[in-house]
C-alpha cells in the first residue's frame, strides 16, 4: 500500500492565489485540551457561542475539540483587517476553494481583508507550504489525514475547526450495481493510507468484505479477513480514481473528486452516513501551523468560515455531496 511519500509526487495546479487558513482563538485552543470530557466540550461550545443552536451543532460531531476536528463557534464577528491584510489559503478546487471564494471571501472583504486562494490537486504540497510559511493556512483535508501526515512527515499542523464532511461513495463503472458484482471484480480505491481505509470500511458496510476486528480507520488490504467475491483492488491516487472508473467494475471516490468528475450523491451506489463514525474521522478541517491558531489572520478566517451564510451556501450548492458539520 502506498504511503504518504508516494503521494508527494503528485503534480499541483496553482490557481489565483491563496490559502484556506484555519485559525482559532485562545479560547478555542483552551477548548481543545485533551483532558476535556465530551460533556465539558459541549458546555464550553455552548458558552462560547451563546446559543443553543451552536451546542446542538457541536453534538453533530460528538462534541469533538477543535483540535480533533470539532467545529469553531458559529457567527462570531470577523475582526477588522490590520497590518498584512492578505490571507493566503491553499485549497482543493471543489468544494474548498468554491466555499472560500464565495461567502468566506465576502465576509472577509467586508472587514478589509483580502483572501487569496491557491488551488491544488495535490495532497502534500498544501501541508508542506503551510508548514514552511508559504501560505497562511489550508483547507483541503480531513482530520485523520492531517494527523497521519504530521506523524509521517514530522510537520506541526493543527486544525482550527472542522467545516464539512464529504460522504465517500461507491460509483458504478463496468458493473451497474453492487448485487451484480462478479467473482474477481476490480474495485478502484485511493492508495493513501487514510482514504484506502475509508474505502474498505464502506465496502464492509455494504457486505462486500469483512475486515479484521478492531482495525477501523487504519485498515489496509492486508487486514481483509473475508473477501467472498475475491475482489481485486486497483490502488490509484485519490485525485485520479474517477479517471479509471470506466476500466474497473466500481470505484470508491472521495466526495470532492466525485464532484470534480461531474457525479452527485444520487449517482452513488452507496455512501457513508453524515452521522457516522466516518463523519467524525473524515471531517474536513481548516488547518494552520501550530502557534498561529490565535493570530488575527487565523481569527478572521475562522470567523468568516463558521457562519450561517457558509452553512446555507453548502446546503444550496452541493446536493448532499458536501455536508456542513457546524
Amino acid at each position: 500500500m502506498a504511503q504518504l511519500s508516494s503521494i508527494s509526487r503528485r503534480s499541483f495546479v496553482a490557481g489565483l492565489g491563496a490559502f484556506a487558513v484555519v485559525a482559532a482563538t485562545a479560547g478555542l485552543t483552551a477548548n481543545a485540551k485533551d483532558g476535556a470530557s465530551a460533556a465539558a466540550d459541549k458546555s464550553a461550545a455552548a458558552d462560547k457561542s451563546g446559543a443553543a443552536d451552536k451546542s446542538s451543532q457541536a453534538d453533530k460531531t460528538g462534541a469533538l475539540s477543535v483540535a480533533d476536528g470539532g467545529p469553531a463557534p458559529v457567527d462570531q464577528e470577523v475582526p477588522e483587517a490590520t497590518g498584512d491584510k492578505t490571507i493566503t489559503v491553499a485549497a482543493s478546487a471543489t468544494p474548498h476553494a468554491e466555499i472560500l471564494n464565495g461567502p468566506v471571501k465576502t465576509a472577509l472583504e467586508a472587514k478589509g481583508w483580502k483572501l487569496d486562494v491557491r488551488e491544488f490537486t495535490d495532497y502534500v504540497l498544501p501541508n508542506t507550504s503551510t508548514e514552511d510559511g508559504e501560505v497562511d493556512a489550508n483547507y483541503f483535508q480531513h482530520i485523520t489525514y492531517l494527523k497521519n501526515f504530521n506523524k509521517e512527515q514530522g510537520t506541526h499542523l493543527v486544525s482550527v475547526g472542522g467545516v464539512h464532511f464529504e460522504p465517500f461513495g461507491l460509483y458504478a463503472g463496468k458493473t451497474s450495481s453492487l448485487d451484480a458484482l462478479a467473482d474477481g471484480a476490480q474495485v478502484a480505491v485511493p492508495n493513501d493510507v487514510t482514504n484506502e481505509a475509508r474505502a474498505l470500511l464502506l465496502l464492509q458496510q455494504e457486505g462486500l468484505l469483512k475486515l479484521k476486528d478492531g482495525v477501523g480507520i487504519e485498515a489496509t488490504t492486508n487486514d481483509i479477513a473475508e473477501n467472498p467475491k475475491n475482489i481485486q483492488f486497483v490502488e490509484v491516487e485519490a485525485a485520479a480514481v474517477s479517471t479509471v472508473l470506466a476500466d474497473v467494475d466500481i470505484a470508491a471516490i472521495n466526495g470532492n473528486y466525485a464532484l470534480d468528475a461531474g457525479y452527485t450523491i444520487a449517482d452513488a451506489l452507496a455512501v457513508e452516513a453524515d452521522d457516522s463514525v466516518a463523519a467524525q474521522a473524515y471531517v474536513n478541517v481548516l488547518t494552520v501551523k501550530e502557534g498561529n491558531e490565535a493570530i488575527d489572520k487565523t481569527k478572521a478566517l475562522v470567523n468568516a468560515t463558521f457562519t450561517s451564510a457558509v452553512r446555507t451556501f453548502i446546503k444550496d450548492n452541493y446536493n448532499g455531496a458536501v455536508v456542513a458539520l457546524f
